[in-house]
């Protein structure tokens, strides 16, 4: 067995309201093992047998979205994938004024994402590639408002992408041990 996490994207936003017991029951449906959720927005632990994230990715997209009525999203790592893109997170932590996030989407938008151009205020935001991600850290009060945040609503990233904070992550690796 291996352990994976599910980071579903539009969880108890906008209106949509799910229980976390609610989606851990469903993953359990789906046959899926030590099944835990940490927090209120989507981020569920699981072990599965290993198989293609690809695979799952599909399965769990249309069983949560039929299951919960909505075009369910979800980005899929192994709990170990996540572990090392959290101590890869490159910008300093203890910046109290800025908060610090994970941008998880597929690779090859990860890619095309931090090739945008566009001309980050340093004071107020920084981005950095990493594998299969982009680390974000914003000024506080700024998230929605700065000029990252508006390349990750256009339609070719918004659908593809979901945001961690980096203490998430961390509550997701503790979770586990």
């Amino acid at each position: 067995m291996t352990s994976y996490v599910a980071l579903l994207r539009g969880v108890n936003v906008g209106g949509r309201i799910i229980k976390m017991e609610e989606i851990k029951n469903c993953f359990e449906d789906m046959g899926y093992t030590n099944v835990s959720t940490v927090l209120q927005t989507g981020n569920v632990l699981f072990d599965a047998n290993p198989t293609s994230s690809e695979d799952m990715r599909n399965e769990i997209e249309m069983i949560v979205g039929s299951t919960f009525n909505y075009p369910a999203k979800v980005q899929i790592y192994n709990l170990d994938e996540v572990i090392r893109i959290t101590k890869a997170y490159p910008f300093n932590r203890s910046k109290k004024t800025f908060q610090h996030y994970v941008v998880f989407l597929d690779n090859s938008k990860a890619r095309q994402l931090a090739r945008e151009p566009m001309s980050l205020d340093d004071k107020v935001e920084k981005i950095q590639k990493g594998d299969k991600v982009i680390y974000w850290m914003v000024k506080k009060g700024m998230t929605t408002k700065s000029l990252f945040s508006k390349f990750l609503l256009k339609p070719q990233y918004k659908q593809s992408n979901t945001v961690r904070n980096i203490n998430t992550l961390q509550k997701l690796e503790n979770k586990h041990k």
